[in-house]
Protein backbone atom coordinates (compact mmCIF):
# COMPACT_ATOMS: atom_id res chain seq x y z
CA UNK A 1 0.00 0.00 0.00
CA UNK A 2 1.35 3.13 -0.77
CA UNK A 3 2.41 5.42 1.84
CA UNK A 4 0.15 8.50 1.17
CA UNK A 5 -2.57 6.10 0.67
CA UNK A 6 -1.87 4.41 4.14
CA UNK A 7 -1.39 7.86 5.55
CA UNK A 8 -4.81 8.45 4.54
CA UNK A 9 -6.56 5.75 6.20
CA UNK A 10 -4.56 6.63 9.26
CA UNK A 11 -5.91 10.52 9.40
CA UNK A 12 -9.38 9.56 8.39
CA UNK A 13 -9.27 6.81 11.09
CA UNK A 14 -7.94 9.44 13.63
CA UNK A 15 -10.61 11.74 12.35
CA UNK A 16 -13.77 9.31 13.41
CA UNK A 17 -12.44 8.20 16.74
CA UNK A 18 -12.45 12.29 17.94
CA UNK A 19 -15.40 13.05 16.48
CA UNK A 20 -16.97 9.83 18.56
CA UNK A 21 -14.91 11.09 21.62
CA UNK A 22 -16.65 14.42 21.02
CA UNK A 23 -19.90 12.98 20.59
CA UNK A 24 -20.29 13.15 16.98
CA UNK A 25 -20.52 9.52 15.12
CA UNK A 26 -22.40 7.33 18.00
CA UNK A 27 -26.20 6.58 18.79
CA UNK A 28 -27.49 4.21 20.77
CA UNK A 29 -28.82 1.00 18.62
CA UNK A 30 -31.93 -0.45 19.58
CA UNK A 31 -31.32 -4.09 21.83
CA UNK A 32 -32.83 -5.68 18.97
CA UNK A 33 -30.44 -4.83 16.03
CA UNK A 34 -27.16 -5.32 17.66
CA UNK A 35 -24.04 -3.30 16.54
CA UNK A 36 -23.96 -1.08 13.41
CA UNK A 37 -23.56 -1.82 10.57
CA UNK A 38 -27.05 -2.92 9.90
CA UNK A 39 -27.59 -5.27 7.06
CA UNK A 40 -30.96 -5.83 5.13
CA UNK A 41 -31.88 -8.77 2.48
CA UNK A 42 -34.42 -8.42 -0.15
CA UNK A 43 -35.79 -7.03 -2.55
CA UNK A 44 -37.36 -3.51 -3.69
CA UNK A 45 -38.38 -0.74 -6.10
CA UNK A 46 -36.77 2.77 -6.06
CA UNK A 47 -38.76 4.83 -7.89
CA UNK A 48 -37.47 8.06 -9.02
CA UNK A 49 -40.68 11.63 -8.93
CA UNK A 50 -40.24 15.40 -10.27
CA UNK A 51 -41.60 16.63 -7.01
CA UNK A 52 -42.57 20.28 -6.56
CA UNK A 53 -40.17 21.89 -4.69
CA UNK A 54 -42.92 23.99 -2.44
CA UNK A 55 -44.36 20.68 -1.59
CA UNK A 56 -40.22 19.24 -0.56
CA UNK A 57 -39.45 22.54 1.28
CA UNK A 58 -42.42 21.76 3.57
CA UNK A 59 -39.89 18.22 4.64
CA UNK A 60 -36.44 20.06 4.96
CA UNK A 61 -34.67 22.32 7.27
CA UNK A 62 -34.36 25.54 6.28
CA UNK A 63 -30.69 25.69 6.34
CA UNK A 64 -30.24 22.85 3.45
CA UNK A 65 -30.16 24.23 0.25
CA UNK A 66 -32.40 22.25 -2.25
CA UNK A 67 -31.23 20.58 -5.35
CA UNK A 68 -33.97 22.55 -7.57
CA UNK A 69 -34.57 23.24 -11.40
CA UNK A 70 -37.59 25.14 -12.78
CA UNK A 71 -39.47 24.37 -9.61
CA UNK A 72 -38.55 20.85 -9.40
CA UNK A 73 -36.82 18.74 -7.42
CA UNK A 74 -36.12 14.56 -7.63
CA UNK A 75 -37.93 12.42 -5.22
CA UNK A 76 -40.06 9.63 -5.13
CA UNK A 77 -40.07 6.45 -3.15
CA UNK A 78 -38.69 3.03 -2.45
CA UNK A 79 -40.74 0.29 -1.72
CA UNK A 80 -38.98 -2.48 0.08
CA UNK A 81 -39.72 -6.35 1.52
CA UNK A 82 -37.01 -7.64 3.91
CA UNK A 83 -36.88 -11.53 4.04
CA UNK A 84 -33.67 -10.80 6.72
CA UNK A 85 -33.18 -8.00 8.83
CA UNK A 86 -32.12 -7.28 12.40
CA UNK A 87 -36.37 -6.87 12.91
CA UNK A 88 -36.88 -9.96 10.96
CA UNK A 89 -39.38 -9.91 8.00
CA UNK A 90 -40.79 -6.27 7.39
CA UNK A 91 -42.19 -4.24 4.66
CA UNK A 92 -41.10 -0.66 3.93
CA UNK A 93 -41.84 2.66 2.41
CA UNK A 94 -39.97 5.86 2.42
CA UNK A 95 -41.09 8.50 0.50
CA UNK A 96 -38.48 11.17 -0.52
CA UNK A 97 -39.03 14.53 -0.78
CA UNK A 98 -36.17 15.74 -2.50
CA UNK A 99 -32.40 15.97 -2.94
CA UNK A 100 -30.66 18.29 -0.61
CA UNK A 101 -27.26 19.77 -1.78
CA UNK A 102 -24.35 18.37 0.79
CA UNK A 103 -21.06 19.50 -1.36
CA UNK A 104 -19.23 17.93 -3.53
CA UNK A 105 -22.31 15.54 -4.15
CA UNK A 106 -25.87 15.42 -2.82
CA UNK A 107 -28.33 13.83 -0.58
CA UNK A 108 -32.15 12.42 -0.23
CA UNK A 109 -33.86 13.59 2.19
CA UNK A 110 -37.12 11.12 3.80
CA UNK A 111 -40.61 12.72 4.29
CA UNK A 112 -42.14 9.83 6.03
CA UNK A 113 -40.95 5.94 6.49
CA UNK A 114 -43.75 3.76 6.78
CA UNK A 115 -43.08 -0.16 8.29
CA UNK A 116 -45.32 -2.80 9.66
CA UNK A 117 -42.80 -3.68 12.27
CA UNK A 118 -42.89 -2.11 15.98
CA UNK A 119 -39.14 -2.85 16.18
CA UNK A 120 -38.42 -1.54 12.65
CA UNK A 121 -40.31 1.89 13.39
CA UNK A 122 -38.24 2.38 16.60
CA UNK A 123 -35.21 1.66 15.69
CA UNK A 124 -35.47 4.31 12.63
CA UNK A 125 -36.93 6.96 14.83
CA UNK A 126 -34.33 6.85 17.94
CA UNK A 127 -31.23 5.47 15.95
CA UNK A 128 -31.43 6.73 12.50
CA UNK A 129 -33.14 10.11 12.69
CA UNK A 130 -36.53 8.98 10.99
CA UNK A 131 -40.06 10.09 10.44
CA UNK A 132 -41.24 6.57 10.51
CA UNK A 133 -44.55 5.11 11.29
CA UNK A 134 -46.09 1.87 11.73
CA UNK A 135 -48.18 1.35 8.62
CA UNK A 136 -50.19 -2.36 7.22
CA UNK A 137 -49.15 -3.73 4.08
CA UNK A 138 -52.16 -5.15 2.14
CA UNK A 139 -50.84 -6.91 -0.70
CA UNK A 140 -52.82 -8.91 -3.27
CA UNK A 141 -51.69 -11.02 -6.94
CA UNK A 142 -53.96 -11.10 -9.36
CA UNK A 143 -52.95 -12.36 -13.13
CA UNK A 144 -53.40 -9.87 -15.85
CA UNK A 145 -54.54 -11.95 -19.35
CA UNK A 146 -52.39 -10.84 -22.32
CA UNK A 147 -54.43 -11.58 -25.49
CA UNK A 148 -52.05 -13.56 -28.25
CA UNK A 149 -52.43 -11.80 -31.37
CA UNK A 150 -51.95 -14.28 -34.48
CA UNK A 151 -53.04 -13.51 -38.39
CA UNK A 152 -56.16 -13.96 -37.51
CA UNK A 153 -56.10 -13.22 -33.57
CA UNK A 154 -58.83 -10.34 -34.20
CA UNK A 155 -60.99 -12.10 -35.85
CA UNK A 156 -61.22 -15.17 -33.25
CA UNK A 157 -61.20 -12.86 -30.12
CA UNK A 158 -63.80 -11.17 -31.86
CA UNK A 159 -66.02 -14.37 -31.80
CA UNK A 160 -65.12 -15.92 -28.31
CA UNK A 161 -62.14 -18.55 -29.43
CA UNK A 162 -59.47 -16.66 -29.42
CA UNK A 163 -56.30 -17.72 -27.12
CA UNK A 164 -54.77 -15.92 -24.32
CA UNK A 165 -51.57 -16.26 -22.25
CA UNK A 166 -52.58 -15.66 -18.59
CA UNK A 167 -48.42 -15.96 -16.97
CA UNK A 168 -47.25 -13.09 -19.32
CA UNK A 169 -48.16 -10.79 -16.55
CA UNK A 170 -48.89 -10.17 -13.14
CA UNK A 171 -50.22 -7.21 -11.27
CA UNK A 172 -49.47 -6.81 -7.56
CA UNK A 173 -51.46 -3.95 -5.55
CA UNK A 174 -49.83 -2.73 -2.12
CA UNK A 175 -52.15 -1.06 -0.06
CA UNK A 176 -50.39 1.25 2.57
CA UNK A 177 -52.30 2.18 5.79
CA UNK A 178 -50.76 4.06 8.22
CA UNK A 179 -51.70 2.99 11.90
CA UNK A 180 -51.61 5.47 14.93
CA UNK A 181 -53.64 3.06 17.87
CA UNK A 182 -56.66 2.61 17.02
CA UNK A 183 -57.27 5.22 13.69
CA UNK A 184 -55.97 4.20 10.35
CA UNK A 185 -54.98 6.94 7.69
CA UNK A 186 -55.07 5.07 3.76
CA UNK A 187 -51.61 6.81 2.17
CA UNK A 188 -51.97 4.89 -0.59
CA UNK A 189 -51.89 2.41 -3.61
CA UNK A 190 -49.07 0.98 -5.36
CA UNK A 191 -49.84 -1.08 -8.28
CA UNK A 192 -46.89 -3.03 -9.46
CA UNK A 193 -47.18 -4.64 -12.82
CA UNK A 194 -44.16 -7.04 -14.23
CA UNK A 195 -44.09 -8.29 -17.87
CA UNK A 196 -41.27 -11.24 -16.76
CA UNK A 197 -43.41 -14.58 -16.21
CA UNK A 198 -42.97 -16.67 -13.03
CA UNK A 199 -40.51 -19.23 -14.38
CA UNK A 200 -37.93 -19.42 -11.98
CA UNK A 201 -34.31 -19.95 -13.39
CA UNK A 202 -34.40 -17.65 -16.67
CA UNK A 203 -35.90 -14.22 -15.23
CA UNK A 204 -33.11 -12.15 -16.27
CA UNK A 205 -32.94 -9.47 -12.73
CA UNK A 206 -29.63 -7.43 -14.80
CA UNK A 207 -26.22 -6.36 -14.02
CA UNK A 208 -25.25 -6.74 -10.66
CA UNK A 209 -24.14 -3.27 -9.16
CA UNK A 210 -22.93 -1.59 -5.98
CA UNK A 211 -23.90 2.06 -4.70
CA UNK A 212 -23.77 4.37 -2.28
CA UNK A 213 -27.28 6.53 -0.99
CA UNK A 214 -26.18 9.60 1.28
CA UNK A 215 -29.41 10.74 3.27
CA UNK A 216 -29.83 13.06 6.14
CA UNK A 217 -32.17 12.76 8.55
CA UNK A 218 -32.89 13.77 12.30
CA UNK A 219 -34.45 17.18 13.57
CA UNK A 220 -37.86 14.87 14.54
CA UNK A 221 -39.52 14.61 18.53
CA UNK A 222 -37.77 11.20 18.62
CA UNK A 223 -34.64 12.64 17.71
CA UNK A 224 -33.73 16.09 17.49
CA UNK A 225 -30.10 15.56 16.16
CA UNK A 226 -29.10 16.31 12.46
CA UNK A 227 -28.00 13.29 11.14
CA UNK A 228 -26.27 11.52 8.21
CA UNK A 229 -26.13 8.47 7.19
CA UNK A 230 -25.21 6.32 4.38
CA UNK A 231 -26.99 3.26 2.85
CA UNK A 232 -24.77 0.77 1.25
CA UNK A 233 -26.34 -1.31 -1.70
CA UNK A 234 -25.46 -4.48 -3.78
CA UNK A 235 -28.11 -6.12 -5.83
CA UNK A 236 -29.04 -6.59 -9.31
CA UNK A 237 -30.88 -3.87 -11.04
CA UNK A 238 -33.16 -3.55 -13.85
CA UNK A 239 -35.29 -0.46 -15.59
CA UNK A 240 -39.00 -1.42 -15.19
CA UNK A 241 -42.10 0.17 -15.73
CA UNK A 242 -43.07 2.62 -13.18
CA UNK A 243 -45.68 1.38 -10.44
CA UNK A 244 -48.77 3.31 -10.72
CA UNK A 245 -49.49 4.70 -7.48
CA UNK A 246 -53.38 6.11 -6.07
CA UNK A 247 -54.79 7.92 -3.03
CA UNK A 248 -56.86 8.77 -0.91
CA UNK A 249 -59.58 11.54 -2.00
CA UNK A 250 -57.25 14.89 -2.34
CA UNK A 251 -57.61 16.91 0.85
CA UNK A 252 -58.35 20.72 -0.03
CA UNK A 253 -55.08 21.47 1.78
CA UNK A 254 -52.74 19.47 0.58
CA UNK A 255 -50.83 21.34 -1.66
CA UNK A 256 -50.87 24.79 -0.12
CA UNK A 257 -48.45 26.43 1.92
CA UNK A 258 -46.90 24.90 5.13
CA UNK A 259 -46.95 27.79 8.32
CA UNK A 260 -46.57 25.58 11.63
CA UNK A 261 -47.61 28.49 13.45
CA UNK A 262 -50.94 28.45 11.48
CA UNK A 263 -51.74 24.38 12.66
CA UNK A 264 -51.99 22.79 15.66
CA UNK A 265 -50.25 19.61 16.65
CA UNK A 266 -52.78 17.33 15.24
CA UNK A 267 -53.37 19.36 11.80
CA UNK A 268 -49.31 19.13 11.68
CA UNK A 269 -49.57 15.56 11.54
CA UNK A 270 -52.41 15.47 8.61
CA UNK A 271 -50.16 18.57 6.92
CA UNK A 272 -47.62 16.24 6.46
CA UNK A 273 -49.70 13.31 5.53
CA UNK A 274 -51.30 14.64 2.71
CA UNK A 275 -48.03 16.28 1.31
CA UNK A 276 -46.43 12.62 1.92
CA UNK A 277 -49.31 11.48 -0.49
CA UNK A 278 -48.94 14.48 -2.72
CA UNK A 279 -45.20 12.96 -3.37
CA UNK A 280 -46.40 9.76 -4.19
CA UNK A 281 -48.66 11.05 -6.74
CA UNK A 282 -46.45 13.07 -8.42
CA UNK A 283 -45.04 12.71 -11.63
CA UNK A 284 -42.58 8.94 -12.26
CA UNK A 285 -39.55 9.44 -15.06
CA UNK A 286 -37.90 6.18 -13.76
CA UNK A 287 -38.32 2.98 -11.91
CA UNK A 288 -35.79 0.78 -10.94
CA UNK A 289 -36.24 -2.82 -9.55
CA UNK A 290 -33.71 -4.54 -7.14
CA UNK A 291 -33.36 -7.95 -6.81
CA UNK A 292 -31.08 -9.65 -4.56
CA UNK A 293 -30.73 -6.85 -2.43
CA UNK A 294 -27.91 -6.72 0.45
CA UNK A 295 -28.47 -3.19 1.99
CA UNK A 296 -26.14 -2.37 4.97
CA UNK A 297 -26.76 0.90 6.54
CA UNK A 298 -23.65 2.46 8.43
CA UNK A 299 -24.59 4.09 12.01
CA UNK A 300 -25.54 7.85 11.68
CA UNK A 301 -22.94 10.38 12.27
CA UNK A 302 -24.29 13.94 14.47
CA UNK A 303 -23.48 16.87 12.38
CA UNK A 304 -22.47 20.11 14.61
CA UNK A 305 -24.28 23.43 14.04
CA UNK A 306 -21.42 24.79 11.96
CA UNK A 307 -21.50 21.94 9.06
CA UNK A 308 -24.73 22.92 7.36
CA UNK A 309 -22.78 26.25 6.49
CA UNK A 310 -22.25 25.79 3.20
CA UNK A 311 -25.36 24.32 2.77
CA UNK A 312 -27.76 27.17 3.57
CA UNK A 313 -29.31 29.16 0.32
CA UNK A 314 -26.72 31.91 -0.60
Amino acid sequence: MPFWHLLAVQEISFFKANMKFMGYGETKSSTGYGRPPWIFKGSALYQLHLVKAETARAFIPREFRLVEAFGYTLGGFFLANYDDSPAGVFDELVVIAGIVWNPPSSCAWAARVLVNSEEACHHGRKNVGLPSQVARFSKRITPVPRQTKGKFGGFLNRIGVGTTNRLSKDCMDVQVTEVVGTASSDICNIKLITDVPKPKFNKWMGPLITMSLPSFSGQTEYNPNLLKYSCRIACRVRAVRPAKVSGPSPSKDRNSDFKTTDFTAEELVDKGRNLSISIMLSKPILALEFNCLEMQVEDPTILPNNSTCSLRPA
